[in-house]
């Protein structure tokens, strides 16, 4: 008996899920517009001040840095090479390649936060003071009038403003060269020209007279510092809200830092001259002031009003140990000229 053979038909496969459908994906934006249009322009309004907030609050606090630590290596030291000059190639370039240049930008997230601006400012000036003696002393061979073109480079660009950026309103509309691309090609000067030093092609006086008058004007560099802590000191505030106390104290915190690593590292350059002239034990009490009054750094920057007044003046405890470094670097000039 022969069964009748079943054949099972086999319906169309089942489709695959839809979608979302596009009405449940523009609900948000339809809730977002709905209502009168002030109460949209004041949901807009909240919207763009809470990312503010998070960006330029949080966010700013976050990546806001102020980088003075003592320790600090220069990445790249050419041997037999200078070590001065390096690590002011180095403190540039960490401070431009590394944690980014923010005193020209405007749209970074710690625009608000001014102490790492001032900062790096105070690192600036101290590398282009460095920097200039190497062009006018260090690198020049006694008597001699020609200068070296690396450091002739150098110098000039480490002087261009700090606050430029891609555009500057204030000369052109049209974008022009950031601050941070000049620093940029003056770190590559200073170590082309250390390069050179270190192959012999490019002068480095290690002279005793050299050093003198390079520590004669970093001392005169930090005397004008001093003279602003005291005009400052005059105008004692317990406000805690002084943005021109904290302007004054980062900047000079900056500069002594830079040139507490920079003297520090000239010292290892003129080792001979400073063990020669008896200033070993002076160079190190110099270059202990220095660092003290780099390593300061108060939550609140405050400006108390004299003997009397209860709150601290982080000002005239910096500049103590500033003035403390000044007459020490003073001494070894004197002892250097003799």
């Amino acid at each position: 008996m022969t069964l009748p053979m079943v054949i099972q038909s086999v319906g169309p496969a089942e489709p695959p899920p839809r979608a979302a459908p596009r009405r449940y994906l523009l609900m948000p934006l339809r809730w977002w517009f709905r209502g009168r249009p002030v109460a949209v322009a004041q949901r807009t309004l909240l919207l763009l001040a809470t990312l503010a907030m998070l960006y330029f609050g949080l966010l700013g606090l976050l990546s806001h840095r102020i980088d003075n630590d003592p320790d600090f290596v220069a990445p790249v030291a050419v041997e037999g090479g200078s070590a001065a000059v390096a690590m002011a190639a180095g403190l540039v370039d960490r401070e431009v390649n590394v944690h980014e240049w923010t005193v020209n930008d405007p749209l970074g997230p710690d625009a608000f936060l001014d102490n790492a601006m001032n900062f790096q400012q105070g690192i600036l000036r101290a590398t282009a003071q460095v920097s200039f003696q190497f062009f006018d002393q260090i690198g020049r061979a006694r008597g001699s009038s020609s200068a070296d073109p690396d450091l002739e480079r150098a110098t000039g660009l480490l002087q261009f403003p700090g606050d430029v950026w891609i555009f500057d309103f204030r000369k052109t509309w049209l974008p022009t060269v950031s601050s941070e691309a000049q620093y940029r090609e003056a770190v590559r000067a200073l170590l082309a020209y250390d390069a050179r030093v270190a192959a012999g092609q490019a002068v480095f006086e290690r002279r005793a007279d050299a050093l003198s008058v390079t520590l004669a004007r970093v001392a005169a560099d930090l005397g004008s510092r001093t003279a602003m802590i005291e005009r400052e000191y005059q105008r004692a505030d317990v406000s805690f809200f002084d943005t021109r106390v904290d302007d004054v104290f980062y900047l000079n915190m900056g500069m002594v830092y830079a040139y507490s690593l920079m003297l520090e590292a000239l010292g290892e350059d003129f080792a001979g001259v400073i063990e020669e002239r008896g200033v070993s034990a002076l160079w190190a009490q110099a270059m202990q002031s220095l660092e003290y009054a780099g390593q300061l750094q108060p939550m609140i920057v405050m400006n108390g009003a004299g003997e009397d007044s209860i709150f601290a003046n982080h000002l005239v405890l910096q500049g103590f140990y500033m003035k403390r470094a000044i007459l020490q670097l003073e001494e070894i000039v004197r002892v250097l000229a003799v």
